[in-house]
């Protein structure tokens, strides 16, 4: 109980919770933005989502899919599909004791990559941009997934 202790007072651990934080919370930002987008592009998913407008027939227009809403959206979808992993593997890689300045570099790139990755998801830059970005976080939570199994099963 005392090593667990231990790692959790590490600063490899308060250094992955902080960047673990930084990118849960832009990740919750995002579904604030794509509320933003519907809401002012008046473009809703669901007819119950209306409910504020009079007539049924005005209701059902609003029930739309808009290209910028979707763009926000599945930026969204994408933060969902990276960051949840690397929040469960980076824990796993901060309590099997890696040395700071690695974990730190590993911490620091993903976190980088994704602000990058959403910057040029909402601005439709040109591809390879975004895909550099989508799979240098890749390459970070795959660096740390082989860290941890090398550590815990001695591969």
């Amino acid at each position: 109980m005392a090593e667990v202790v231990h790692m959790i007072d590490s600063e490899v651990f308060l250094a992955f919770s902080t960047y673990a934080t930084i990118v849960v919370l832009k990740m919750m930002l995002m579904s604030l933005m794509t509320s933003y987008f519907r809401l002012t592009k008046q473009v809703f998913s669901n007819l119950e989502d209306t409910a504020l407008v009079k007539t049924t027939e005005d209701r059902k227009k609003l029930v739309r899919v808009d290209p910028d809403v979707e763009r926000v959206r599945r930026c969204h979808l994408n933060d969902l599909e990276n960051i949840v992993p690397f929040v469960v593997i980076g824990l796993l890689y901060a309590l099997t004791g890696p040395d700071l300045s690695m974990a730190l570099l590993h911490f620091r790139v993903f976190v980088g990559s994704r602000f990058i990755h959403t910057v040029v998801y909402m601005m439709a830059l040109p591809q390879p941009t975004r895909a550099l970005a989508f799979g240098v976080g890749l390459f970070i939570t795959f660096s740390m997934a082989y860290r941890v199994l090398t550590t815990a099963l001695f591969l």
